[in-house]
């Protein structure tokens, strides 16, 4: 099993942070590794919505149907995924830091299934650097919508 966590200080109201990470075809927007997302199922977002990522990874092109297993608006949300290879289980959690600023809570674990599983020594370092991009690419993101930067929905990250 390959384990990330990070913790990011984002000048966004706690709200706005929850919002945005919960709907999970954001990632898009700051996860350099996703090439495609989308949210599946109808508005509102919340307990058993469902997102389809299309990721890259270690050269490969991978698509992850993403299921919100646990909401509890605004602090918290787990969203699950599994295909043959990969199980995903994110954590987003998110909590007042200051009077304009929120902690961001990320915890990732992935559990590499049948034959992948003999990859796993490489697969956790792969998982560390996408894991970093990810973070970065978000408080990047975040900052830059706090600020008034235009980005829009499909748009990259500045950093991209």
């Amino acid at each position: 099993m390959a384990r990330y966590s990070r913790e990011l200080v984002v000048p966004v109201a706690v709200d706005d942070a929850f919002a945005y990470l919960s709907r999970f075809s954001s990632a898009r927007e700051w996860d350099p590794s996703v090439r495609a997302a989308s949210m599946l199922t109808p508005e509102p977002v919340g307990l058993g919505s469902a997102f389809l990522l299309d990721v890259a990874f270690l050269g490969r092109q991978v698509s992850l149907r993403y299921d919100i297993t646990e909401f509890d608006r605004p602090t918290m949300v787990t969203l699950t995924a599994e295909n043959a290879s990969v199980r995903s289980v994110d954590t987003i959690t998110v909590r007042a830091h200051g009077p304009r600023t929120t902690l961001v809570r990320y915890d990732a674990d992935l559990a590499l299934l049948g034959a992948a599983r003999l990859a796993a020594p490489l697969f956790a370092l792969a998982f560390r650097r996408l894991g970093d991009r990810a973070a970065d690419g978000l408080r990047t993101t975040l900052s830059a919508r706090a600020h008034g930067d235009p980005i829009r929905i499909g748009e990259r990250c500045p950093a991209w």
